[in-house]
This record gives C-alpha cells, structure tokens and sequence, in this order.
C-alpha cells in the first residue's frame, strides 16, 4: 500500500492558511505529485471549501468540530479521497481556533495509521495583525483566553511560519523574529508571503524533511481554552441574490463585507476573520478582512455581472453569534434595496464552539 503524505497546516484565523494550502497545492502538482485536502469547520457551507474548489483542486470537508473532535471523520474522508483520487498528498487545514492538535491529531495519525499515512512536520502559520500586539502584550483585539489558544499554537509549532509578509514594514517584521525567537526559543521560524510567493519556497522545504517531529505536546488548560473559544461567535450563511437588471457580483460581495466590518467596529467587536464568496455558473467572487484594523480586500475577482448568484458569508467575530448574524443579515437586505438585489437566507448557522472532546489525546509521545 503507498504512503500517503499528511500534511496539516496550523494557524489562527485569519493566518492566510487556506491561501498556503492553495500555494502549497499547485507546487506540489507542478511537480507531478497528486493532491487531496481536506478542510475543517464547525459549521457547514465553508467559504474555504468553496473557494479551493473554485481553483479547481479535490476537497473534502469535516464539519461541526475541529479534526480533534472529529477524528475519525478525518480518517474517513482522507481515505474516501484514496480511493477516488490516488493523491500523493493530503493537506489538511484545521479550524483556526484550535489548538493541543499535536497530542489530539498528529501523535494517533502517526501512531495508529503509520502504514497508510507518512505525518509531515507541524507548521502554524502566525497572523502579524493580531500577533504583533499579542506578542508585545498590547492589547489584541481579543481576551486572555482567547490569546491563550493563539499563543498555545506556536508553542506546538514544528516551525512558525509568519505569513502576511507582504502586509508588515520591514522593522516590524525583524520585532516579529526578535520577540518570537524570545518568547518561543527553540522553534525555527520563517517568513513568507502566500499570497505574492516571496520566501515560501522555504515552506515546502521545511514540509519534506523527515525525523522527530510532531513531539511538542503542551500543557493545556482544557477549560480555559473552551473558554477562549466559546467568546468566539461563529456564523455561517448563504444567500441567494436576484435582480431584474445584471449586477456586479465582485461589486456587491465587496461593499457588503465593508458594510459588516464597518458596523462590527462601531460595537467593538474584534474580527478573527470575515470571508464572503459570491457563486455563479462557475464564477467566485471572494473578500476578506482579518482583523478590526485591517481595510476588506477582494482577494478573488468573478469580473461577472449576474441576475443570479449564491452568497457564502463565513463570520469569526468576538460577539454573541446571535447579534453577529442579525446584523449581517441586516447589512444585506440594507445594501440589496440600495443596488436592486433581492436577497433571500437560504440557511444559517450561527453558535458559540463548544467544549473541545478530542477523539484520542495522547498524554506524551507515542510515536516517532
């Protein structure tokens, strides 16, 4: 039976991991390797899935927990993707605010499927908006508890991957490499864009070595990282947009994730990361926000003008998900009757995550 490469990409939200795992995609298949990847919500209709497939790569989905939680869903869906595709590689992005995944995902993955699966190192993924001011211990945007779970994944960290390059100056990114060789010693750390490409040939590098590593296992406050997560309020949405009259998909999907982000900032609570995708005969739109201080960005261009068209609205927000999906919801219909668009909630989910019951927890290394 051949070995399939599981690589798993950490990271809080908003750490630009579904852009990597993009990257890391098509590297890999430049060089006549197969991949599969499977990607991970606690909700269902995930703006990531969507906007992977869009870019024409194999996904599947775990759904309503993290990979720890649902961890033979994650066999099962890995194995599925054996079957039907033959990969050579499994990327495997987790929800971004969880964490302790080494001792829940990594160390069972090597230990109890060595024969089907070759466990690639751990790489987090660090978020510079939001772990700058962490790391000076500024104010973060986000509670303790919450900073807790941000800083328990670099801790775990095979290597820490500060992505976003291209966003930060120059003397901030060396405070970056100061406070992080300081704060986490031991664990190497490097610095890319995945979005321009500059200095993430070094990732895939890293990716291949082999030796012991997935073998930091923490010291984890399982209440107080429930905690930390449960402050997160999750919303997951899709809309169905109409018009007599064509409109621009790029357009609407843009100024509605503004709307939101602008309205969010007036009640204070701090964005994790905010995705929109707009979906129509093949055509995506997408926009992000990762952080209350940063500007919306139309990350993916449709170019289309539509009568018809699916919406995706994927929130991490630190509010109570009932107040988050109101007023969302409110924003579109408000910006809907400024552009002639109908708009009609076609399903929503919106919750706090719950305590986090890991499948198998591996209290020290078992495997190599």
């Amino acid at each position: 039976m051949k070995t399939i490469r599981y690589i798993m990409l950490g990271g809080f939200l908003g750490a630009g991991k579904t852009t990597t795992i993009a990257r890391l995609a098509r590297w890999y298949t430049d060089r006549g390797q197969k991949v599969g990847i499977v990607t991970n919500d606690q909700a269902q209709d995930l703006v990531d899935t969507n906007n992977l497939r869009s870019q024409g790569l194999t996904v599947a989905e775990v759904s309503g927990a993290c990979f720890c939680c649902k961890f033979d869903d994650l066999v099962a869906q890995m194995s599925n993707l054996d079957r039907s595709q033959h990969p050579d590689i499994i990327l495997a992005e987790p929800v971004g605010s969880c964490t302790d995944l080494v001792a829940t995902v990594i160390q069972p993955m090597k230990d109890l499927f060595e024969a089907r699966f070759s466990v690639a190192p751990y790489a987090v993924l660090f978020k510079p908006s939001h772990g700058l001011r962490i790391l000076r211990g500024q104010k973060g945007g986000f509670s303790p508890k919450a900073e807790y779970i941000f800083r328990k994944q670099l801790e775990e960290a095979d290597a820490i991957v500060v992505n976003r390059i291209d966003e930060i100056s120059a003397p901030e990114l060396a405070e970056l490499q100061t406070l992080l060789a300081e704060q986490f010693p031991g664990i190497p750390v490097l610095t890319m864009s995945a979005k321009t490409g500059d200095g993430f040939d070094a990732l895939p590098e890293f990716l291949a070595r082999e030796g012991g590593f997935g073998r930091r296992i923490l010291e984890i406050d399982y209440d107080l990282y429930a905690e930390g997560e449960a402050e997160l309020g999750w919303l997951n949405s899709t809309l169905e947009l109409t018009s007599a009259v064509s409109f621009s998909l790029d357009d609407f999907t843009l100024r509605l994730i503004e709307r939101i982000a602008a309205t969010l900032r007036t009640t204070d609570s701090e964005v994790a990361h905010l995705k929109l995708i707009g979906l129509e005969d093949g055509h995506f739109a997408v926009a992000n926000v990762v952080s209350s201080a940063t500007a919306p960005v139309l990350s993916l261009a449709s170019g289309m003008h539509v009568r018809h068209a699916d919406l995706i609205i994927n929130a991490r927000v630190a509010t109570d998900p009932m107040i988050l999906e109101s007023l969302s919801h409110q924003e579109a219909l408000t910006l809907g009757a400024e552009m002639g668009v109908a708009v009609e909630f076609r399903q929503s989910q919106s919750l706090r995550p719950g305590r986090p019951t890991p499948t198998h927890r591996y209290p020290k290394v078992e495997a190599i």
